[in-house]
């Protein structure tokens, strides 16, 4: 029975020898230009003769370089890879950019730029400037001896600052560059004009050693604090450590009602109060703290109408010790 003529056709015209020596031609140009093509990838190293080279990984034998090379691509220099794949630099708004630099700026305001998120955005982030300008107001107003004033303008510091991070999420302007200068408006207001205050608070009652020892600390932990905060995952619930903020507040409210201790006392509640904003003690949100029975507010209203020195102290106690508390309860249940 004759064969079928596709058959013959297959072992008579063969191409198979030809077709094999022909592609493993191909095969090496192709290594070739693979190699060349991912040089990026490459690691530099230096030639003994100092001259510098692109070492290529070589998969097949899991080093940098094979110990035998057969097409010569192992190592090529600079040169020779700029004459077979010419590079171009970027090309930016205005003219060429460094291949190690941004290709272009990173916007401000991310997301959609109308007219009316800029205004938003601009309205916020003068929020946030405006407790700057009043947080150096204060420390102009303590070197001029009006530590009252210096106070109510720390107290105006922490209005700002509490309204500028709401205007940002409720107009919906929020973003890292107003994230990261309402954390430089804070060290200015709460890290450094703070502690001017308290130390021209202190000035008379206290040696000048200790009060400056007092205050140093508490702009110390603030950065320390503010840096940390940052770079650190957030938490709905709770604060890692008093914020800045509050203990500014405290600090300025401690001022102005004039509490009736000696300043051996006060120094050692100004370091306190400065090693609470460095600890990783959980210590709840205003948030929360608003969220509780109407009827536990009646008590600091009461005592504050009797004597708001005694339930003022009584409520700073109880929120620093609150922390510890907190701490010891959740290493129970877990």
């Amino acid at each position: 029975m004759p064969r079928a003529p596709w058959r013959r056709r297959r072992t008579s015209d063969n191409p198979r020898p030809a077709g094999r020596r022909w592609a493993g031609r191909l095969r090496r140009s192709g290594t070739f230009a693979r190699q060349v093509l991912l040089v990026r990838v490459g690691r530099r190293d230096h030639d003994l003769d100092g001259a510098e080279t692109l070492v290529l990984p070589d998969r097949r034998y899991g080093t940098d370089t094979a110990p035998l090379d057969p097409y010569g691509v192992g190592r090529l220099t600079a040169a020779e890879i700029e004459a077979v794949v010419p590079v171009s630099p970027a090309v930016g708004p205005g003219g060429p950019v460094d291949a190690a630099g941004p290709a272009m700026a990173i916007p401000l305001l991310p997301g959609e730029r109308t007219m009316v998120r800029r205004i938003k955005f601009a309205v916020v982030n003068a929020c946030t400037l405006a407790s700057l300008t009043l947080g150096l107001l204060a420390i102009f107003q303590a070197m001029h001896g009006d530590v009252r004033v210096a106070a109510y303008c720390l107290i105006a510091c922490v209005a700002f600052d509490g309204l500028d991070g709401a205007l940002a999420r409720k107009m919906g302007v929020a973003s890292p560059f107003g994230a990261q200068m309402d954390s430089l408006a804070d060290m200015c207001s709460f890290g450094l004009a703070a502690p001017v205050v308290v130390y021209a608070s202190l000035v008379g009652s206290v040696s000048t050693a200790a009060a400056g020892v007092a205050c140093a600390l508490v702009a110390a932990c603030a950065a320390i604090r503010l840096a940390r905060f940052n770079v650190s995952p957030k938490d709905g619930r709770f604060f890692c450590g008093v914020p800045t903020t509050m203990a500014a507040a405290v600090l300025a409210l401690a001022v102005l009602i004039g509490l009736p201790v000696s300043g051996e006392v006060q120094v050692a509640g100004v370091g306190l109060l400065a090693f609470a904003m460095v600890s990783s003690f959980p210590y709840a949100k205003l948030a929360r703290l608003i969220k509780l029975p109407p009827w536990l507010w009646l008590a600091p209203v009461i005592g504050a109408l009797i004597d708001i020195r005694l339930t003022f102290a009584i409520l700073v106690v109880g929120y620093l010790v609150s922390g510890p508390l907190l701490w010891l309860r959740q290493r129970r249940t877990a």
